[in-house]
């Protein structure tokens, strides 16, 4: 098991509700020119959640589970920031209070932290209730590696991501290697401690060759070339890994978002391909 400062790390509470899908236009023009109106951001997505495809759906960068967010913008900024995958989340109001779920993913722009939660748990839920997470991950550092960079990761996420050790480099499962050429949206952030950027897939040789229609919610990912130490830079031989948290887009630029999980400016992160690399298989979900 990976050394790491556990003991120091302070757990908090943050809190937000529900926030519904919003539309301030009814169209989305996508890179093709074409103009579409479907389901994006937000709300509760019934029937597609972490372990299921995000690719091919009809809509666009739709978000698994519950979608929240704090109504006041400092506390949202908080909530956003500090909630980090896998934390807990407890159902405080309405039908469903008591119930557990985890957080799967932080969407920028949007500022929505998503929430899994098994089928009966989301059938008893309105656009009303609201969820307290125990914040719990920023700061975490792995002690023998301090050139990694840890970001948005609950460390018992981080003890179940079957990370090996070999020669200095840490082996870390993924779905999938992405080449940094196709990231988009997103680059430019001062930090990606909360929030994501996307794979763009309007290349049809990239989406046939890397198989990119097979991703699904929850996926680990590698980016090449990319550090996220602070915001997202191209460096040769920089190494990011990462969690698919949102679907597919037809906007030009846009695709399936990743939060940061691990970065590193060196070459000291290497995959390991494993189609099982995947949220609902590391937290044992079940719908």
């Amino acid at each position: 098991m990976l050394k790491t400062n556990r003991k120091d790390l302070v757990m908090q509470s943050v809190q937000a509700k529900v926030h519904p899908p919003i539309m301030k236009r009814a169209y989305r023009v996508g890179s093709d020119g074409r103009p579409w109106i479907l389901p994006a951001t937000g709300g509760i997505t019934y029937n597609f959640q972490i372990g299921d495809r995000c690719m091919g759906l009809a809509g666009d960068h739709v978000e698994p589970g519950v979608s929240t967010k704090n109504p006041d913008a400092a506390m949202d900024m908080a909530y956003n920031t500090l909630t980090c995958v896998g934390n807990v989340a407890r159902v405080i109001s309405g039908e469903a209070k008591g119930a557990t779920g985890f957080v799967t993913g932080k969407h920028g722009g949007i500022d929505h932290v998503m929430i899994a939660f098994a089928q009966e748990v989301l059938e008893k839920l309105t656009v009303d209730d609201q969820f307290l997470v125990k914040a719990y991950g920023q700061g975490l550092v792995l002690s023998d590696y301090p050139d990694v960079k840890v970001m948005n990761l609950d460390p018992d996420l981080l003890d179940k991501m079957n990370i090996e050790e070999k020669d200095g480099k840490l082996i870390v499962p993924v779905t999938r290697v992405i080449p940094a050429a196709l990231m988009g949206s997103g680059l430019g952030s001062d930090t990606m401690t909360s929030g994501d950027y996307d794979i763009m897939t309007r290349d049809p040789k990239s989406f046939e060759e890397l198989k990119l229609d097979e991703m699904r919610f929850g996926d680990l990912v590698m980016i090449q070339d990319h550090c996220n130490d602070h915001g997202p830079d191209y460096v040769q031989g920089a190494v990011t890994i990462g969690v698919v948290i949102h679907g597919d887009s037809y906007i030009s630029g846009h695709g399936p978002g990743v939060t940061v999980l691990l970065s590193c400016r060196k070459p000291l992160i290497e995959a390991k391909l494993d189609p099982e690399a995947n949220l609902a298989t590391l937290l044992n979900f079940t719908r």
